[in-house]
């Protein structure tokens, strides 16, 4: 009997192992091809993939400007994370490359993305060689940040914004995984004019005479491109590198949007992606940011709003004010501006990537990291001469805020002496050290945040430093916002460190900004002096930048080398000692006899392209579902049916009941949708589109009243025909229990 027992045991154990192996390889890339020779075959394999990260789309406080009252009301444009697999034909050696529409990458959102990669691939993904970099958008919901100083404005952690992000690079990520083939690289790069301009000139104008004179400008112009084909020559995806902060939507804007970057990568997945919806497709386009940390997108530069004088150069200040100084952008409006920012991305990688002059990619795929415990590293400048890195410390100038977004009360750029009545303020909450006071001269401290541990640290020690090696381009992954010059001098570190190792002349370096972690800015030691914005904002003091030239130099010599390298200190995982402060949905209502997804200002009969269709319906808090949007979004619906429209409750229930299956989307808050012949609908547009939005606000905050608006303006290549706009929510009542509604404009017919 015991025999027997175990014989069984043995073969539920065999098919159980053998389930497992095959639930494994679903998950893993074909990578068998035929008639590929070391020679002449692909020079990789290459994946690419999409995952949407958009986070709580109501009342939730916004990242980058750190302005409390810039709540999230809508949605302009959905965000996404795009991510690039390169492995070595052999597969022996791979590489993740995520860029990633948020405002910068958040140390525990890595530590969680490797964490969930780990039981669906191994230790395929691991801290090494996947690299996250943001595009630095300010239009994203908050509070997905471990460190507190990033969480104050957001009333502390929101896990609908952290889980939106985790779960969208992971896809991201598997969508990569799942579609690598072989395939090739090819790098081009140009200039792009016209699309920034340098924010806090006077630092640059700090750095030495003869440096500046090696370069054009004050800022970057260059951009570079990778085009990602299969061995067949088709495209698969593209990634811009392009030095410009995400800043073209001001802190007055509520909806999320990917701002410049985004509605680049929008335009160019639209043209490779035909006939598909936004967000939608097979081609990934990344416009990933670089060495953006004092580069501007508003070209127009920096006036008095009052009247419209130029402000003071150095202080950016109008009559002693820094709140009155603002940089508008190129266009009529900040959707505008970020309108043509993005196209002007978008016009120059589309011409990079189609010329004929391309360097093909070839050689090996390497990577190295290290995590370095930046508030104590000695920088050796020559054999008699040292200095050292400071604990974390933000300076007066930092609460002035930028010509982007400038700050409050009388803080101005510049400010190397600070100020009595802040200095008491400020030794209320903490007095700096004397060490670290004179560690950071001639930076006056704000916020020593490197000495303030309640409730848990407030900006991090321990950061990533990290390289990616694809043939003859090295991507330098940096944890911050590296000021142009910065990006320059690092650049050039990494390029003599590599070819001092045997790599060919033509090898190209990249700066991939915002990376892993979020460390704040770098300036060179000569701005830093200047103590504008970025150099207040210089958290480990003057010597930061070559800090991480020593480090990434030997980094960079180990990688090629293939040397042992030491990982360093772990950083901390502080996900569950986060604090959190906002307060949950607690309902959903309408007013009596009104029910959820009913319209209460309808489209009109007809319409024009050029024109814009608005239509007002009752709603629920966004918060209640996020709609993510699926990796493909059926584009054909039934016409809805007129169900019975009693009392709220009652709709609701029948809605749920009786609606047909294909009523409700998924991914979308709204959807424009055009009849066919047949008397079907079909999805032309959805929140993901530059062509619509959805703005959601609470009309009534005890009963739970809200109303949602959907806008969608008629572009010139529209086709004449009959459409409609639907509202997709969901809402909550007092049990908590969760319920979709759809709601539905009349037909409406659009001419030319």
């Amino acid at each position: 009997m015991a025999a027997l027992t175990n014989f069984v045991a043995f073969v539920v154990l065999a098919l159980s192992l053998f389930l497992a192996v095959q639930a494994r390889n679903r998950h893993r890339p074909s990578l068998d091809y035929e008639d590929r020779n070391e020679e002449d075959g692909p020079n990789y394999l290459i994946g690419v993939g999409r995952g949407d990260v958009t986070g709580p789309a109501a009342e939730v406080n916004m990242m980058g400007y750190a302005n409390p009252s810039q709540q999230s009301s809508g949605i302009h444009f959905r965000q996404f994370s795009r991510a690039f697999i390169v492995m070595d034909p052999q597969n022996t050696t791979r590489t993740v490359f995520v860029s990633v529409d948020c405002a910068m990458i958040s140390q525990i959102l890595k530590i969680e993305v490797v964490k969930k990669l780990k039981p669906l691939f191994g230790n395929a993904y691991n801290e090494s060689n996947v690299c996250l970099s943001s595009i630095h958008t300010h239009s994203g919901p908050a509070g997905f940040l471990q460190y507190v100083l990033f969480d104050v404005t957001s009333l502390g952690f929101v896990r609908e914004s952290f889980d939106a992000l985790v779960d969208g690079i992971v896809a991201s990520i598997q969508r990569a995984h799942d579609n690598v083939v072989p395939g090739d690289i090819y790098l081009n790069q140009g200039e792009l004019q016209d699309a920034n301009i340098n924010r806090s000139p006077t630092a640059y104008l700090n750095n030495p005479e003869a440096e500046r004179a090696k370069y054009d400008g004050n800022t970057d112009k260059n951009m570079v491109v990778l085009k990602f084909v299969d061995q067949h020559g088709a495209g698969m995806g593209m990634i811009s590198w392009f030095a410009v902060h995400c800043t073209s939507m001001n802190f007055t804007n509520g909806l999320i949007s990917g701002d410049n970057k985004g509605y680049a990568s929008l335009l160019f997945e639209a043209d490779m992606n035909t006939d598909s919806l936004a967000g939608q497709g097979s081609f990934v386009a990344a416009f990933a940011q670089s060495n953006e940390g004092d580069v501007s997108p508003n070209t127009r530069g920096p006036h008095c709003q009052d009247t419209g004088l130029p402000c003071d150069l150095e202080t950016s200040t109008c009559n002693g004010k820094s709140e009155l100084c603002v940089s508008p952008g190129p266009g009529v409006d900040m959707i505008d501006s970020t309108r043509i920012i993005g196209e002007k991305q978008y016009s120059k990688a589309k011409e990079l990537y189609n010329a004929d002059m391309q360097v093909e990619l070839s050689g090996p795929v390497q990577f190295a990291l290290q995590f370095v415990d930046m508030s104590d590293v000695t920088v050796h400048f020559n054999s008699s001469y040292s200095a050292k890195t400071c604990k974390p410390a933000m300076g007066y100038s930092f609460a002035a805020g930028t010509t982007d977004g400038p700050g409050s009360f009388d803080f101005t750029q510049g400010d190397t002496d600070g100020n009595p009545f802040w200095n008491l303020i400020r030794n209320i909450i903490k007095r700096p050290s004397a060490e670290e006071e004179a560690c950071h001269a001639p930076k006056p401290i704000l916020l020593p945040t490197g000495e303030m541990t309640f409730p848990y640290a407030w900006q991090p020690d321990i950061v990533d430093i990290q390289l990616l090696r694809w043939g003859q381009l090295v991507v330098a992954a940096v944890p911050g916002e590296f000021s142009t010059m910065s990006g320059r001098r690092l650049r050039d570190t990494v390029q003599r460190a590599v070819l001092s190792k045997g790599l060919p002349d033509d090898t190209e370096v990249v700066i991939a900004g915002l990376s892993n972690t979020y460390a704040d800015y770098i300036t060179t030691y000569e701005e830093y002096q200047v103590q504008r914005y970025e150099g207040a904002s210089t958290i480990y003091g003057p010597h930061t930048l070559a800090a991480f030239q020593q480090l990434y130099s030997q980094l960079a010599q180990d990688m090629v080398m293939e040397e042992a390298i030491d990982v360093g200190p772990s950083p901390p995982n502080l996900l569950s000692r986060q604090l959190s402060f906002l307060p949950p949905v607690v309902m959903d209502t309408t007013p009596l006899f009104r029910h959820f997804g009913e319209v209460i200002d309808d489209a009109g009969s007809t319409y024009h392209t050029g024109e814009t269709v608005s239509v007002r319906f009752h709603s629920a808090h966004p918060r209640n579902n996020l709609q993510t949007q699926p990796e493909k979004m059926q584009k054909t619906v039934r016409q809805r049916r007129s169900l019975f429209r009693f009392f709220s409750w009652a709709h609701k229930k029948i809605q749920k009941f009786f609606s047909d299956p294909e009523e409700e989307l998924d991914g979308t808050f709204l959807t424009v949708e055009r009849k066919k012949d047949d008397g079907t609908f079909e999805v032309v547009h959805n929140d993901a589109s530059w062509d619509t939005m959805f703005k959601w606000k609470r009309t009534n905050p005890v009963l739970g009243y809200s109303e949602a608006t959907v806008t969608w303006t008629i572009s010139p290549d529209t086709p004449s025909g009959t459409y409609r706009i639907r509202h997709f929510g969901h809402s909550k009542n007092l049990l908590g229990e969760i319920t979709p509604f759809v709601g539905s404009s009349r037909q409406f017919t659009v001419s030319a």
